[in-house]
């Protein structure tokens, strides 16, 4: 059999570990509560509230999509276009065209110029974050945090594009093979070196201070039968009055994180509701979960990019002869982007299934669904999130139940629960 023989069956594979997968560990059974109880709940939110939610989200939405669209207007032009290859080429000709050089410098340079590009759209929705009040920040900060995550997307950039064009040229013929295990094996090694490494960049987390409150969260991880590190507090008040929570890394490096203001604004049953949600992930390992699927789906995307970049037409259109060429970067940048905004209601769907069950979770190891509400009803409040979001909007990007829809199940469970 042909490399490509085997790189179609490979590909076959890999596709039904992820339906698989998906099947069996994303809780499918779990539907939204019923329209009429999500209306009755929106109807017990202050007007004021939902109105002011629903106006932010207005102000955000129309820079959002643009920058989407315009994101992926540069993609094209630049994957489907000649543009991309010749500026690869021109940025790697001051090092004699060095394979090396067009790889890293070339590849890092047209990320660079798509992300110049949309960063007039980010600077308009931290404008709209000032406005409202959303973000502490200021335009000082906000270009600090900018720089650090170009920073850090160009080491890891740096790295991946590195040791995927080496692969190329160790193994010319079974590149994909390789470039898919080691696709699949830099998804794992980052679960557990973004917490440690990465997340500090840009946060400070400290241990919460001794008292009730921990006490209490531990106590509870405990009696859950749930590992967890440590409970830390991270200074997300320097840049946002937005409140959070949530577990990261796996193993020795699974904590459970709460911003500040998540400690300022909430009570503490309602800060036990977050960290129960957060809990509920770490027992049905939904980390390590996504680590798998997204290893898998790394992994299928180089092998499906090495197919698709053998297409004749393809590779006339970007101004190549190979996929596996530096110059081709741009070409499997443009691919990927859409493959990406294809796959964005599927993994928004599963996400909001995987969060769902995270709530059940939470309800039923506090039992305090009086909590629980308040929870999302103050999580909406300083958010300012639309509680019950248009249809369309939710279907494609949503990654957590809306705010009527979690309302709805904790009244369901006092229900049953007869409280």
């Amino acid at each position: 059999m042909t490399p490509r023989g085997w790189a179609l069956l490979a590909l076959a594979g890999l596709t039904v570990a992820l339906v698989v997968l998906a099947a069996l560990l994303i809780p499918w059974h779990r539907p939204p509560a019923p329209r009429a109880d999500q209306l009755a709940a929106l109807g017990d939110l202050p007007a004021e509230q939902v109105a002011r939610g629903r106006e932010f989200r207005a102000a955000l939405r129309p820079g959002g999509y643009t920058a989407l669209a315009v994101g992926l207007l540069v993609a094209l032009a630049l994957g489907l276009t000649p543009l991309g290859s010749r500026l690869v080429e021109l940025v790697g000709r001051p090092f004699g065209g060095h394979w090396a050089a067009q790889a890293v410098l070339g590849g890092l340079a047209v990320v660079l110029v798509a992300d110049l590009v949309t960063l007039p759209f980010a600077a308009w929705r931290q404008s709209v974050l000032t406005r409202y009040g959303l973000s502490t920040n200021g335009w000082n900060g906000w270009a600090v945090d900018l720089l650090k995550s170009y920073a850090v997307s160009a080491v890891i950039g740096a790295v991946a594009l590195f040791g995927f064009y080496a692969v190329i040229r160790l193994a010319p013929r079974w590149w994909w093979a390789f470039g898919a295990a080691g696709a699949a094996l830099l998804v794992v090694l980052l679960s557990f070196v973004l917490p440690v490494l990465v997340e500090p960049v840009f946060n400070r987390f400290t241990p919460m201070e001794r008292g009730p409150l921990r006490t209490e969260l531990m106590s509870m991880a405990a009696r859950d039968g749930v590992p967890v590190r440590d409970v830390l507090v991270a200074d997300a008040s320097r840049r946002t009055r937005a409140v959070n929570a949530y577990v990261s890394g796996l193993g020795p490096t699974r904590r459970v994180v709460v911003y500040d203001t998540l400690l300022t604004e909430a009570t503490p049953a309602e800060v036990t509701a977050v960290v129960a949600h957060e809990l509920g992930h770490a027992k049905d390992s939904d980390v390590a979960v996504g680590t798998l699927t997204g290893a898998l789906g790394a992994a299928a995307a180089v092998v499906a990019l090495y197919l698709l970049g053998s297409w004749g037409p393809l590779l006339r259109l970007a101004g190549v002869d190979s996929v596996a060429q530096p110059r081709a970067f741009p070409l499997l940048l443009a691919l990927v982007t859409v493959a990406g905004l294809v796959a964005a209601p599927v993994q928004a769907l599963m996400s909001r299934r995987v969060e769902a069950r995270a709530d059940a979770h939470a309800l039923a190891l506090t039992g305090d669904p009086v909590a629980f509400e308040s929870m999302q009803r103050r999580l909406g409040s300083v958010n300012l999130g639309d509680p019950d979001p248009p249809r369309w909007e939710y279907l494609y990007s949503a990654s957590h139940p809306s705010t009527v829809e979690r309302m709805a199940a904790a009244r369901a469970y006092a229900r049953e629960a007869g409280r």
